[in-house]
C-alpha cells in the first residue's frame, strides 16, 4: 500500500480491511502513526466541527458516570491532543496524577502545548508510547481510560489485557468511541454523515481527505457495541457495562478489575 496513492471509496475500505489482518499488524501501526501526526495540527478543529462540539460533552459524561474522584491516578492511552487526559485531570485535582500516552509525536507536542501555562501541568504528563505494550508496572493506576482510540490498535484484546494490567485491583478501564445506533432511519443518516460529510470537511479543514476516509472505514472493522462488551469480558474485566450516547453514535464501555 503506497503513501503516495490518494485512498479513498473502494480503495480506502479494501486498504483497512488488509491493514486488519494480523500479519500486517505492523503495517497499520505505521500507517496509522503517520496519519495522525499529519492531522495533529489541525485535529482539534476538525473534532469539534465534525461532532459540533458535542465531543467534550461525552468525556465529562464518561467521567463523571465512571466516579473518577480527587486524588485519583489515571492513565489515558491513545490520548491524542489531550482533551480527555484535562477532563480527568479536573477530576482528580491538584492530589490526583495523569498520564497521557499516545504514539503520535505529533498529537504529544500538540498535548503538551494545550497544557502550557495551565494548573495542568502540575497534574498531567504527556509521552509517546505503544498502548500494546504499556510501560508501567502492574496495578498502577485507579482509572485507564481511552477515548476514540481503541479502534487504532492492531490488536484490540491485547490493548484491553495491557489496560486491564496497569489498574490496581478493582480499578477500572474505560473505552469511549463510536457505536451503532439502534434506530435504523438514524443510523441511516449517521453512517451517511460518517462517511460522507466528514471527509469533505476533512479535505477542507485539514486538507487530509485520506485520514478522514480511513476513520469512517475504521468503525467497519469495529466491534459494536454488544460484541466489545464481550471482548472486555474475555480479557477478564468484570461488570462491564455500556451507556449509548446520542442514539448509540458514541458509547461508553466501563469494566472492572
Amino acid at each position: 500500500m503506497s503513501d503516495k496513492k490518494l485512498l479513498t471509496g473502494e480503495a480506502m475500505k479494501q486498504a483497512v480491511q488488509e491493514m486488519n489482518r494480523p500479519e500486517n499488524r505492523e503495517m497499520k501501526y505505521k500507517y496509522v502513526q503517520g496519519m495522525f501526526n499529519s492531522i495533529a495540527p489541525s485535529y482539534d478543529l476538525m473534532n469539534t466541527v465534525a461532532s459540533f462540539g458535542i465531543h467534550y460533552l461525552w468525556r465529562n459524561k464518561a467521567v463523571k458516570m465512571a466516579g473518577v474522584k480527587q486524588g485519583n491516578t489515571a492513565l489515558d492511552i491513545c490520548c491524542g491532543t489531550g482533551d480527555f487526559s484535562i477532563a480527568l485531570a479536573k477530576a482528580v485535582g491538584a492530589n490526583g496524577k495523569v498520564n497521557g500516552l499516545d504514539f503520535s509525536s505529533g498529537m504529544i507536542k500538540k498535548a503538551k502545548e494545550k497544557i502550557v501555562g495551565t494548573k495542568f501541568e502540575k497534574i498531567i504528563s504527556f509521552q509517546e508510547g505503544n498502548a500494546e505494550q504499556l510501560p508501567f508496572p502492574d496495578n498502577t493506576f485507579d482509572f485507564c481510560t481511552v477515548s476514540c482510540g481503541i479502534r487504532n490498535l492492531t490488536d484490540l484484546s491485547r490493548g484491553f489485557s495491557e489496560m486491564r494490567r496497569v489498574v490496581k485491583p478493582g480499578g477500572k478501564v474505560l473505552c469511549l468511541d463510536l457505536g451503532r445506533p439502534a434506530i435504523p432511519i438514524f443510523r441511516t443518516i449517521y453512517l451517511f454523515y460518517f462517511f460522507k460529510v466528514v471527509p469533505f470537511f476533512g479535505q477542507i479543514i485539514s486538507n487530509q481527505r485520506e485520514a478522514y476516509t480511513y476513520l469512517p472505514e475504521s468503525l467497519n472493522t469495529f466491534p459494536p457495541q454488544e460484541e466489545l462488551k464481550k471482548l472486555m469480558e474475555n480479557v477478564g474485566l468484570k461488570n462491564v457495562r455500556y451507556k449509548n450516547f446520542f442514539g448509540g453514535a458514541m458509547a461508553l464501555h466501563i469494566g472492572a478489575k
